[in-house]
């Protein structure tokens, strides 16, 4: 059974920060060979990409809202992937999810290339 377990949400200022992790069990592949992404969703709107990283981590892509301020990072020992978010703004405000795309030579920031998903964690930014 393939669990993707998102924890570090939560209320925080305009400015601060916070970290994401997302903890993955059960996947059909090794860890180190997946793709692991970053989406969001704020309420009234549709599900957006905010990140992703290689199975090595040497390759990562950011949305353009969040270049800068994000870092998308993994941990293959411990099959778990980060969001570091600094700066953060009222419009980072929503439900953030971790997800699983299982081509590891995919370089995609579509949300139907991504086959695994966890349940999210809500982060919101007070102004």
């Amino acid at each position: 059974q393939v669990q993707l377990v998102e924890s570090g949400g939560g209320l925080v200022q305009t400015g601060g920060s916070l970290r994401l992790s997302c903890a993955a069990s059960g996947l059909p592949f090794t860890f180190s060979r997946v793709v692991m992404g970053w989406f969001r969703q704020a309420p009234g709107k549709e599900r957006e990409f905010v990140a992703r990283i290689s199975w090595s981590g040497k390759s990562t892509l950011y949305a353009d809202s969040v270049k800068g301020r994000f870092t998308i990072s993994r941990d293959n020992a411990k099959n778990t992937v980060f969001l570091q978010m600094n700066s953060l703004k009222p419009e980072d405000t929503a439900v953030y999810y971790c997800a699983a795309d299982l081509e590891s030579g995919r370089d995609s920031s579509k949300s139907y290339d991504y086959a695994y998903w966890g349940q999210g964690t809500q982060v919101t930014v007070s102004s």
